[in-house]
């Protein structure tokens, strides 16, 4: 009978037998693009086909803010075709010194990290910093014509997938014509044979970018027969916005009323410091401009943009903002004598506010591809130093604003701690000098009614779940990695791990025969982890703790299970989640029936997925599924004996049950 050791050595060269060379795939060109477009454009669906507008947009925005453009036309036709032109300098059509035989129009379409932006001499400031964008959409796009004016010549070249179907053509001569135009149809392959362009999306995105430079004039035109519903926007527009950002603001406002008659808005040169200890000039560190308004009723809006490039995850130009104008309120309070104004946090003051920031800066550092966040450390300080001084200047020009703001801002600081202090007595028998970990992000709700612990792995998982909770009744507690097992340590290592003891005075209601139901701050424990087999055996390792350590937690339906999914379906604009194989091919053969390209994406873990999806699918109660735990004694066997022969410290226990249920498990695998 062969041992256990020969049956891991003869698999093990077996495995090794199938993993050969000719496994090992080169992708090449824009190839790992229409492979894995997600990790370009975020995604296959309608959003991330919007996207490729952007990309567009932006280069063409970075023409006008260097001051080489002063128009740029967007045009959505029949056929799903978009076409964005400028009367900028135009993509240069020389032969490419690194690739004599090809143009510098065909490398920029048919090349990864290619372009004009990865220096300083070409652009000063650009949206477009990684030579992706252009080559993404035509890698994306089943037909994509370029054409570029360039001294009093026009040039034409056709793509297909993000390969060339004919050379670089000379059309004619124009005398009244400069620029580049890019006319593309998203690939039905990618993006599924339903999906169209929504007039209204394209329509505000061309808008937002009138107002983020008000150098520039932007041309808006659509089909007729595309333009339906109530929210179509009109069928030819010239976007033109004088004041930038004070014209988006006075138009979002209308006509509600605000804390003070004027907003305060502006814009400044960043004045940055070089590396020898000098300054910049304002044109090499940039500019921001700003708009802020305080509504009475107090609908908040926030819109934070970089390069015009939006922003909408906020970053670093934002807690300059902040912090600029928290701190000049706090002077100008001091300055007026009132001590409270110390105490003001930015939520007091911004809380409720209408914000408007826009920044150019050079080089920018973005959070992915799609640029939801800008984390640039510097211009943090940059911004902070440009604002809060004109900030100070205008609350004294405009004392009677300054004193509404003032005193807005106090009062919305009462309420804070008014609310925490209310909190605070609600709970205090639960907590009981008690003090919290610095890692649970706990829920604002005063009783327990109501309210949820997620319990998950690790501080990236912790983090999405954290922008995702509802913050009223939802708290989130990381822990890192896979916890004690119970069953089988000591008493004194179960009170010196620190996961463990930090899970208990979170819940505040003790442990073993210190356990008080009573005190239990949340109405749901809910256990979070990945939908693989780690996260299954940290689930494990977490019900037995409560098991054996809170066993009446349990007993009253307060323990449960999160049910992520392992699995994002989506083509045509239709998007589902599948929790395993089995269920992905169930949608596979059911909602995406005929479907020839679906976009089948495996979550690695909770920290991969964006905080959108997270709520949506596993947090959010109109849309998640849980598991109670029950404890259910099995037929001549306890729960307790079971856990000890699953958990504890003799491994023959645990082969017998597993030689004992072997049937079992194989019925589970033909299921």
């Amino acid at each position: 009978m062969e041992s256990m050791t020969d049956l891991l050595s003869l698999a093990s060269t077996t495995a090794e037998d199938s993993y050969t060379a000719e496994d090992i795939e080169i992708l090449e060109g824009l190839e790992p693009v229409r492979r894995r477009p997600g990790m370009f454009i975020g995604g296959t669906d309608e959003r991330a086909m919007h996207h490729l507008v952007a990309e567009l947009l932006d280069n063409a925005m970075d023409e006008a803010v260097a001051g080489h453009a002063g128009r740029i036309e967007i045009e959505l036709a029949a056929g799903n075709r978009v076409t964005v032109r400028d009367n900028g300098r135009g993509i240069p059509i020389e032969p490419h010194p690194k690739y004599p035989d090809r143009s510098a129009l065909e490398v920029i379409m048919t090349t990864l990290h290619s372009g004009g932006k990865f220096g300083s001499k070409a652009y000063r400031t650009a949206g477009g910093l990684h030579g992706v964008g252009v080559s993404v959409v035509n890698a994306l796009s089943c037909e994509l014509v370029v054409e570029v004016a360039r001294g009093r010549r026009l040039y034409r070249q056709r793509f297909c997938r993000g390969a060339p179907t004919s050379a670089l053509e000379e059309i004619g001569t124009v005398s009244n014509r400069r620029g580049t135009s890019v006319s593309f149809v998203p690939d039905p392959e990618i993006f599924g044979s339903e999906a169209r362009f929504r007039p209204e999306l394209l329509y505000r995105m061309a808008r937002s970018k009138a107002y983020l430079f008000r150098g520039v004039e932007i041309r808006w035109s659509c089909a007729g027969e595309l333009l339906t519903g109530k929210e179509a926007p009109p069928a030819e527009a010239r976007l033109h916005f004088p004041e930038g950002l004070c014209d988006f603001l006075r138009g979002m406002l209308a006509e509600r009323p605000t804390v003070t008659d004027l907003p305060f808005a502006g814009e400044a040169p960043l004045n940055g410091s070089g590396g020898n200890g000098g300054t910049l000039a304002a044109e090499e560190a940039g500019r921001v401009e700003w708009a802020v308004a305080w509504p009475r009723d107090e609908e908040s809006y926030a819109g934070y943009y970089c390069n015009t490039v939006p922003t909408p995850l906020g970053g670093t130009h934002e807690t300059g903002l902040r912090a600029a104008l928290v701190k000049g309120l706090r002077a100008h309070g001091e300055r007026l004598g009132n001590r409270k104004a110390q105490s003001l946090t930015a939520d007091d003051l911004l809380g409720g506010a209408c914000v408007l920031l826009s920044v150019f800066v050079r080089q920018p550092q973005f959070q992915g591809q799609t640029k939801e966040r800008l984390v640039s450390p510097e211009v943090a300080r940059l911004v902070e130093a440009a604002i809060r001084d004109r900030f100070e200047l205008w609350l004294g020009e405009h004392p009677a604003a300054g004193q509404e703001l003032l005193e807005h801002a106090l009062a919305r600081a009462e309420e804070r701690l008014a609310r925490r202090q209310k909190r605070d007595v609600a709970r205090k028998a639960a907590t009981r000098r008690l003090r919290l970990p610095g890692k649970l992000a706990d829920c604002s709700r005063a009783d327990r009614r109501g309210t949820e612990l997620f319990i998950v792995e690790g501080d990236s998982a912790g983090g999405s779940a954290k922008q995702a909770r509802e913050r009223e009744t939802q708290a989130v507690l990381p822990l890192r990695g896979k916890i004690l097992n119970v069953v089988s340590a000591s008493a004194e290592k179960l009170r010196g791990n620190r996961e463990l003891q930090d899970l208990v005075t979170a819940l505040g209601c003790g442990s073993g025969r210190q356990f008080r139901l009573a005190d239990l701050r949340y109405e749901k424990i809910i256990i979070m982890t990945d939908a693989d087999v780690d996260g299954a055996h940290i689930a494990a390792l977490l019900m037995t703790f409560f098991f054996r350590e809170m066993r009446p937690l349990i007993e009253h339906g307060h323990l449960y299970l999160a049910q992520p999914p392992l699995y994002r379906l989506s083509a045509g604009g239709k998007i589902a989640y599948a929790r395993d194989e089995a269920e992905r091919e169930k949608l596979l053969a059911t909602l995406f029936e005929g479907r020839k390209q679906v976009d089948v994406s495996r979550f690695k873990g909770l920290g991969e997925m964006n905080p959108r999806q997270l709520r949506e699918t596993t947090m959010s109660p109109a849309g998640r599924q849980l598991l109670r735990i029950e404890i259910e004694d099995l037929e001549g066997r306890s729960t307790a004996e079971l856990v000890e022969h699953l958990m504890g410290r003799r491994p023959e226990l645990r082969l017998a049950f597993i030689q004992e249920n072997a049937a079992f498990a194989r019925d589970l695998l033909d299921v």
